[in-house]
């Protein structure tokens, strides 16, 4: 289903609020915006839409699955879909010179360095290889951004090769794709296949036309066409990202961009950083990932990356445990799949994992110290914990099960049926 297709199904099923009135693109309306999917209209003469992915059963509705058959449906895309090149496309229907002080791109809390594009999949191309990814991207002037290239992820990679040789890094940014191929981009696959998961995960195939600069992007609202500087590095944040705390300074390559195309009245699609909407998208394509480590060595039931937890650094684990030693097993396979993961709790299949305080009910009658926490210092996490040293904290593993040996001990009592 196409971007504007999903969001008028949205409209069609009273799911959509639409806010007519005019706000500034500078905090008004970050304020303005609450969990459910949103359409401002006036925004500084443009139309800016957030929340559309905000929850599970958003999420669920754009795959086209129910909620409780999200994981099984997102691991068990094994096999690539087709990626058919087009011709023509919406986006091309207006092109011109760039200038990103048209675009309604949001200034979202105070303290943010400047606006930033937070929506933006940025699609970059090299000697045959292609990547997509999620870039934040701070706007520094009508027709340059800084993209934050987080070290040794594909993009980054991509930049490095071409600037070893001196040569700019060919990249088209799109905003405002279909929702399937948006998520897709956001999950953990091998270099240059995102757009065939996506072809995957929406049973069909997914279009893609050539850009002026020979970068090839799915249908979207905008269309920045430009590369990456080989050696030219800004000023990037502070940003507020997972976390919901200022991630820090650091100097980034620069974008210059070179053509804009964009939609006739397009809508611009903009993701609220620490909100429901970025935490489904940054935190649930790592469910799948952890599934599938942890089936090689359990028989895992379900995957949740928690709310409590940013939907980044805790994930909840429910196996259907068949010896003691699977625990320890899935533990280290969770933080094999999820390398930024900070602490992990398993839990028998009787616990509900979308409630918390089943999980903590868990850890608090299935749970000895001493022998059932797993901890693992000095190793690399995430640079948006802010508690890590640029990334190296400690991991937590917690094995909430039961003791196989006196279960009797541990199950839960049942209240009787009344006929």
């Amino acid at each position: 289903m196409s971007f504007r297709g999903f969001l008028e199904k949205l409209r069609s099923e009273g799911k959509l609020k639409v806010v007519n009135q005019p706000l500034s693109p500078v905090y008004e309306v970050s304020a303005s915006v609450g969990k459910e999917p949103t359409l401002f209209t006036n925004v500084n003469g443009g139309k800016v839409v957030m929340n559309i992915l905000g929850s599970r059963e958003l999420l669920a509705e754009a795959l086209g699955v129910a909620q409780t058959s999200i994981i099984q449906h997102l691991s068990s895309c094994h096999t690539l879909g087709e990626v058919r090149v087009v011709t023509d496309s919406a986006a091309k229907e207006v092109s011109e010179k760039p200038d990103l002080s048209k675009l309604p791109i949001l200034t979202h809390y105070e303290g943010d360095g400047a606006p930033y594009i937070t929506s933006g999949v940025v699609v970059s191309e090299y000697e045959g290889v292609m990547n997509a990814s999620i870039h934040r991207l701070r706007v520094i002037g009508k027709d340059t951004l800084a993209a934050r290239l987080v070290e040794f992820r594909h993009t980054y990679n991509l930049h490095r090769k071409a600037a070893e040789k001196g040569e700019p890094l060919p990249i088209a940014i799109v905003i405002g794709i279909d929702l399937v191929t948006l998520f897709a981009i956001s999950t953990r696959v091998p270099e240059g296949q995102e757009f065939g998961y996506a072809a995957a995960l929406k049973g069909e195939p997914l279009e893609v036309f050539e850009c002026t600069n020979g970068v090839r992007v799915p249908h979207a609202e905008f269309v920045l066409e430009g590369y990456i500087h080989p050696t030219e590095l800004v000023d990037e944040g502070p940003f507020v990202d997972i976390s919901g705390t200022y991630d820090i300074v650091r100097k980034q390559p620069v974008i210059h961009l070179t053509n804009m195309m964009h939609r006739r009245d397009p809508i611009y699609h903009a993701l609220m950083p620490a909100a429901n909407e970025h935490n489904i998208m940054m935190g649930v394509p790592y469910e799948p990932l952890i599934f599938n480590e942890v089936k090689k060595v359990a028989d895992v039931k379900n995957v949740v990356m928690t709310p409590g937890g940013c939907w980044y650094f805790h994930a909840a684990v429910q196996i259907h445990k068949k010896s003691d030693e699977e625990v320890k097993k899935a533990i280290d396979a969770t933080f094999a799949a999820h390398k930024s993961l900070k602490h992990v709790v398993i839990v028998d299949d009787d616990i509900n994992i979308f409630d918390p305080g089943d999980i903590e009910f868990a850890i608090a009658t299935r749970v000895k110290g001493d022998e059932d926490i797993y901890i693992y210092p000095n190793v690399r996490g995430s640079t948006l914990d802010p508690r890590s040293d640029n990334g190296i904290g400690t991991k937590v593993g917690i094995d909430a099960t039961m003791d196989l040996s006196k279960r009797w001990k541990f199950e839960r009592a049942r209240r009787p049926k009344v006929a």
